[in-house]
């Protein structure tokens, strides 16, 4: 499995809008088929704000649904399958609120985001609790992976702990390769 992005359609009229942000079956004709266990909340204050990239190890690796309620974020998703042939490559989309996409990242990969503007706030669903033992990052300025975040002038605001987490280089990883490499993004 590979990233996907999610559209979940809106109804709109003169009150506003509806929509289905989680319907199991329509979202496995999409191809996501996970179980989830944990709905995630973030808020942060200002534009430039990157939470990541984060990740967990087997066997308590995560799959995730994002999905932005407020603002716009530049969502970032990292192959860290060893034997993929695009271990190590990166993708990335805008999520808003305007838009109501989301991305859908199996396990095996590294997230992270950036705020595009302030006062954002993210939610996200995972298909595995959070195991401070099996919590992992990498650096979100890595040389390596060379990530075109979009800063156009932000200053980064990172937590104390993704201030110092180690390069790509340093990270070793034990996730399989499902014989499913990163696809380009379709329907950005």
């Amino acid at each position: 499995m590979t990233l996907i992005v999610i559209h979940p359609k809106r109804f709109i009229d003169r009150r506003g809008w509806f929509v289905e942000s989680w319907n199991k079956l329509r979202f496995e004709e999409q191809g996501v088929t996970t179980e989830f266990v944990q709905d995630n909340h973030s808020y942060s204050t200002n534009a430039g704000t990157i939470r990541g990239l984060h990740f967990q190890r087997p066997p308590h690796a995560q799959a995730k649904l994002v999905r932005c309620l407020k603002g716009r974020i530049f969502d970032v998703a990292v192959d860290l399958r060893p034997g993929s042939p695009t271990f190590g490559e990166w993708a990335g989309i805008e999520l808003s609120a305007d838009l109501g996409n989301q991305l859908f990242i199996p396990p095996g990969y590294a997230h992270g985001f950036l705020t595009l503007e302030a006062e954002c706030e993210i939610a996200y669903k995972v298909d595995a609790y959070y195991s401070p033992e099996a919590d992992a990052g990498i650096a979100w300025d890595d040389p390596v992976l060379a990530i075109n975040w979009p800063l156009n002038g932000l200053v980064p605001v990172l937590s104390d702990k993704d201030a110092t987490l180690p390069n790509f280089s340093e990270v070793e990883t034990n996730f399989e390769y499902n014989g499913c490499p990163l696809l380009p993004l379709k329907g950005l």
